[in-house]
């Protein structure tokens, strides 16, 4: 009896605390990370470098104007990239299984 009282105990004790919020911001709901803009800048200058700005975001850009983009500026050109990358990918997908399916149906 004595070991249940003391389980019970324990169990009170844990309902009446409350916890440390840990990556809250004084909700209940956590708060996202925001993106990372030194990383998405980087990112599109390699873009600007590589010749490939004008092809997967749409706007042939320079670094200096990279380096001048406001975070939502980069924000929209790094999800059009994202967007490319994905079709791009879609697309490579579908032409490989197109190419496979003849082999499967002998």
């Amino acid at each position: 009896m004595a070991g249940e009282d003391a389980a019970l105990a324990d169990v009170m004790n844990l309902l009446q605390t409350e916890p440390e919020p840990s990556g809250t911001a004084g909700g209940l709901v956590p708060t996202a990370p925001g993106p990372d803009i030194p990383a998405l800048r980087e990112e599109l200058a390699v873009l600007v470098s590589t010749g490939k700005a004008k092809e997967t975001i749409g706007v042939q850009l320079t670094h200096e104007q990279v380096k001048r983009l406001s975070d939502k500026e980069l924000e929209k050109f790094t999800k059009r990239y994202e967007t490319y990358v994905g079709s791009k990918t879609t697309e490579s997908l579908i032409d490989s299984f197109i190419f496979l399916q003849p082999k499967w149906s002998e």
